[in-house]
């Protein structure tokens, strides 16, 4: 039998106004690293995350991604500090400790760390800016 065809991470790729600037954001505001690319198209990483940026194409603005964080709560105040666009503050629910950042294009990085367990639930935001009630179990 062959060997089974392994897949790697996936990278999402986030339509941008200007590759310049959301350069800027995501390496001053968000703490990522710039790895390569400038006009067009580039790649930013901040641990195993990988974002790639693309300048008026592929796909749309607003895209939503969800990235595992180990502390929601510490990557909130860090972020805060720097600036960085909140979108929804962390807030407990079944599946994770959560908040929603959003860069200057409007896509929206979901960060999640482990669920509060001795915690009620919160309020979800969609997309529309439009609040849920809290989700009690998924």
């Amino acid at each position: 039998m062959a060997d089974e065809n392994k897949w790697s991470g996936a990278a999402p790729v986030f339509r941008v106004g200007s590759v310049s600037a959301a350069l800027d954001y995501y390496v001053e505001k968000l703490g990522f690293r710039h790895n390569w690319g400038n006009s067009g198209f580039a790649s930013v990483s901040r641990d195993r995350c990988t974002i790639f940026l693309c300048e008026g194409d592929q796909g749309h603005f607003g895209t939503w991604v969800w990235i595992g964080v180990n502390d929601a709560a510490a990557l909130e105040a860090e972020l805060r500090a720097k600036g960085a666009k909140i979108r929804h503050p962390a807030t407990n629910y079944p599946w994770a400790f959560e908040m929603q950042v959003e860069d200057l294009d409007g896509n929206v990085l979901r960060l999640g760390s482990d669920q509060l367990a001795d915690q009620p639930y919160g309020e979800w935001l969609d997309m529309e800016g439009r609040t849920w009630p809290p989700i009690m179990e998924l």
